[in-house]
């Protein structure tokens, strides 16, 4: 089989170190490409879709069974209906989607064989397998998967330094491998924008990356059909943060139970600062632009496939077993030989009630069906000798003639003989220890359901289930144990065979109508209606790659017109405009975010006096800080920086203002309003003011535009523009203190028009919380107040109405139309959350038949915004205003003309 061997040269570099060169397809800083050829597989060739899209189900081993022929000539297979995403099939709309499957075999094939195996499992079965080779996929799978991330799963930690859980960087690379080659089928198989990728559990974590690399808008969900741990055993893990950003590189990813959900929640914010929202019963975390839903659906069985097998040889086994345990009541286990099984837990609990109960002796018999380990090690080894010898120690106890109260069965067991089973069992035992779903329950209780010679108001059965498996939610009639108090697992299975028939089928029934409605279809046909939703606008979206290794690669997706800002195209529209209005946030955009010293350098003092010396030109710096804070650093006063602008002939005055009459507040902003009633000494408009210094025409604007001042010599005014009416604030701050002292970590930042609650630095979980109740308290008190109550990225804060940067925005943009000074060009800047109420404002500019002006609303750095240019850091603002505040000061331009009805968006 040919393969698109370019883009796999680049995979491999991801996965065998994490650098070296950018992907020539869909790499950092480049745009998915989808124009991509179609693939060149011949396989790919023969698919004959029709039209149809692709649902591509990718799992550790495809759902096939392999076995030599009767000759040894060559490999047969048949498909696997235990396996799951087999029965998934029946919840996929075969009119819209062929279904096809990625994954291992279960055995080894020769390499002279591979080629003609890969065309039969096509041919046959639309299954395309991966092959590892016997040493590496010891190391994914057995070293890896088995030894180390499956016991982290499982809340497993090695203590011991001789642990073979103990992280292993070989083994690692060994795991990234296999998920690379995984990857490479994948990119022969998907050739089309529509197709649906669902991986599978947690032998491929890694690969949602590795795929997202290569296909930006590629439609992918994963589903975990293992438990997900509490944050505070997801940290110990080494490779977290490659692992959980991959996991943010799906669609949609699913859980079992909400409580794997939240502790992955809880760990995407720990670890990554992100939080999620919940909207109509959906649960999103918005991760750089996408939006990711997080599901939480239990799986399935298929019902039918176990009723349809109730046929003579079923019959044939059930007749045998209930002359076999006549007079008897029977237990059933059905476990994998694992450490998280809990069957050794569940023999004490048995031997526990005969011990405690001794009529039961010779009446209680347990039937433990014990399937060969996954993998190997000294651990199950001595669990498998434990086990064992407990089985032999209740045996030698209680048993008496053919009586054997455990009858061990450790060998393959047909279908026909589990359904057997399950169907004369009185009661179901699962005491696993930390399991992801285990479906042994849902099979236990079709069959019961399903024994003919049981009449339909006589059907029953009894579950005692761990609390800590994924089906124990959903099983609300169980009787639920702790399974590691033994007493307490004694105690649910005696009640379980004491309870009366009544109440067993009253139990059954509920538990029946749960089953026979949540099965496989209905999961697949759920999960896939919410990945089609998910991703209706992929074809849309504008993707950037960013980053190389596991660890930082993610994807951005913007808006369709958002690009990065072009110097040239600004500064060619700066020299032609008039009057040009320069609305700049400071912290994140004139200065670093992580600066020590937030103060502006000289360099900044520099670019702000050439920009404020142009006389076409209105500065403003609009920031959250408080108001003495930027007028002492912009000070007037203060020597300037270049004398040369002290000479500018822009400075003079042009004409005499006309008398000026205005009102402002005090410096407090919350004193007695200040009267100017006669026109000397006359107060200059905005662009008639002269002074020694350009920073005497620098506008500023105060805790996120409460109070604003158009220039020096002006007072600030407070956004009502009369007295501002402060006293919550004496109310409000004992509260804020109380809160304060009881969340370590949090701290209050009083403002004179706001307060705010920071509690970043806290517990997140606990912070999250505190901030809740602070919320609902403050909004009941202040309910009459004309102030609001925001939460915002680990705030919680509290402001007069209307207060806000595009409320500032606004009232700059009004007065300078009445004062006929309306801008033919607009450069908005800023960098946060705050700054896009500033972007809106620029968005009614845009729509607004009164105004002619060229707006470049600029957010920094690429990541999702309203505005719709993008610059990347604080270092090419300076450079971009550094240039400009060089160009030569033009007196003569002319007039901005129109480009239609209102402002040509450039």
């Amino acid at each position: 089989m040919q393969s698109a061997s370019g883009s796999y040269r680049n995979l491999q570099a991801l996965a065998e170190g994490f650098g070296g060169d950018a992907l020539t397809e869909g790499g950092p800083l480049s745009f998915g490409d989808s124009r991509r050829k179609p693939s060149r597989n011949s396989i790919d060739s023969q698919d004959g879709r029709n039209g149809k899209s692709r649902f591509i189900f990718v799992s550790n081993h495809l759902p096939v069974r392999c076995s030599r022929s009767a000759d040894d000539s060559c490999w047969e297979f048949a498909w696997d209906d235990d396996a799951l995403i087999a029965q998934a099939k029946g919840g996929i709309d075969e009119e819209e989607h062929e279904v096809l499957y990625v994954g291992c075999l279960s055995v080894e094939i020769d390499s002279h064989e591979q080629e003609m195996v890969a065309l039969e499992l096509f041919t046959t079965f639309n299954c395309f397998p991966v092959f590892l080779g016997s040493d590496l996929k010891d190391r994914y799978y057995k070293g890896f998967c088995k030894q180390q991330l499956w016991p982290m799963l499982h809340y497993w930690l090695p203590l011991s330094p001789n642990s073979a859980s103990r992280f292993d960087p070989d083994l690692w690379q060994a795991y990234v491998k296999a998920n690379k080659m995984f990857s490479d089928k994948l990119v022969e198989v998907i050739s089309m924008d529509d197709d649906f990728v669902w991986i599978h559990d947690y032998h491929l974590l890694v690969l949602p990356s590795l795929l997202r690399k290569r296909f930006h808008r590629l439609r992918c969900g994963l589903f975990l059909h293992s438990p997900f741990p509490s944050s505070e055993i997801w940290r110990t893990f080494p490779k977290r943060e490659e692992l959980l950003r991959s996991l943010l590189n799906v669609d949609l990813i699913g859980f079992h139970t909400f409580d794997y959900a939240r502790h992955f929640l809880s760990c995407c914010s720990r670890m990554l600062g992100l939080e999620h929202v919940t909207s109509r019963g959906s649960i999103m975390i918005e991760y750089y632009g996408r939006d990711i839903g997080v599901k939480i659906m239990p799986t399935g069985v298929n019902p039918d496939r176990f009723l349809d097998s109730f046929g003579d040889d079923t019959l044939w086994r059930r007749e045998e077993l209930l002359n076999q345990f006549q007079g008897q009541t029977v237990l059933i286990g059905v476990d994998d030989m694992d450490l998280f099984k809990g069957i050794e837990l569940k023999l004490m609990a048995v031997e526990r009630v005969l011990d405690h109960h001794p009529e039961w002796r010779g009446k209680l018999v347990l039937i433990q069906v014990t399937n060969a380990p996954r993998s190997s090690s000294k651990d199950i080894t001595e669990l498998h000798d434990f086990v064992l010898s407990v089985a032999d120690r209740i045996n030698k106890k209680y048993s008496r003639g053919s009586y054997l109260p455990v009858v061990w069965v450790e060998r393959p067991v047909s279908l026909c003989e589990k359904i057997a089973l399950y169907s004369i069992a009185d009661v179901a035992v699962v005491t696993a220890t930390r399991d992801g779903m285990n479906l042994v329950p849902y099979e236990y209780i079709i069959c019961r359901q399903g024994a003919p010679d049981i009449p339909a108001e006589k059907k029953a059965s009894m579950l005692v289930v761990s609390e800590f498996v994924g089906c124990s939610p959903s099983l609300s009639g169980a009787i639920r144990v702790n399974p590691w108090n033994v007493d307490s697992v004694a105690d649910g299975i005696y009640s379980a065979i004491k309870m009366p028939l009544h109440d067993r089928h009253l139990r059954h029934a509920k538990h029946w109508r749960y089953v026979s409605t949540h099965t496989a279809a209905f999961w697949v046909k759920s999960f896939v209606s919410d990945m089609q939703r998910l991703t209706r606008r992929h074809t849309t979206m504008k993707c950037y790659g960013l980053g190389l290794g596991l660890d930082t690669f993610r994807i951005v997706s913007l808006g369709e017109n958002f690009r990065r800002l072009d110097p040239i195209t600004l500064m060619n529209t700066y020299s032609r405009a008039s009057k040009r209005l320069l609305l700049l946030d400071y912290d994140g955009t004139l200065v670093d975010q992580t600066a020590i010293d937030n103060k502006p350098n000289a360099e900044v003092l520099k670019m702000v006096q050439g920009l404020c010396a142009d006389p076409n030109n209105f500065v403003f710096i609009i920031s959250g800080r408080a108001r003495t804070e930027l007028s002492h650093w912009f000070d007037p006063s203060a020597k300037v920086t270049d004398p040369t602008l002290q000479d500018s002939e822009a400075l003079q005055p042009q004409h005499q203002p006309p008398a000026y009459q205005a009102e402002s507040t005090g410096p407090s902003g919350a004193g007695e309003t200040l009267h100017a009633q006669v026109p000397s000494p006359p107060q200059p408009s905005m662009s008639q003011q002269s002074a020694p210094n350009p920073l005497e025409r620098l506008g500023l604007a105060a805790e996120h535009g409460y109070f604003l001042r158009y220039q020096a010599s002006q007072e600030w005014e407070n956004q009502s523009g009369g007295h501002a009416d402060l006293g919550w604030k004496d109310m409000v701050i004992p509260i804020l203190e109380v809160y304060t002292e009881s969340t370590d970590g949090s701290y209050l930042d009083v403002k004179e028009s706001a307060l705010v609650w920071h509690y970043k630095d806290a517990d997140p979980d606990f912070g999250r919380w505190q901030a809740k109740e602070l919320l609902d308290h403050l909004e009941g008190m202040l309910s009459n107040e004309a102030v609001v109550v925001t939460v915002g990225q680990a705030i919680v804060e509290v402001k007069p109405q209307g207060a806000s940067k595009g409320a500032a925005v606004d009232r700059i943009l009004k007065k300078l139309a009445d004062e006929g000074n309306a801008p033919d060009f607009v450069l908005c800047i800023g960098d946060d959350r705050s700054d896009e109420d500033m972007f809106i404002a620029m968005e009614h500019v845009t729509f607004s038949p009164h105004l002619t002006t060229e707006v470049f609303a600029c957010t920094v750095g690429q990541k999702p915004s309203k505005a719709p240019f993008y610059m990347n850091d604080t270092a090419d603002v300076a450079s971009l205003l550094a240039r400009l505040s060089e160009m030569p000061h033009n007196r003569q331009v002319g007039r901005l003309k129109p480009s239609g009805k209102g402002m040509r968006r450039v």
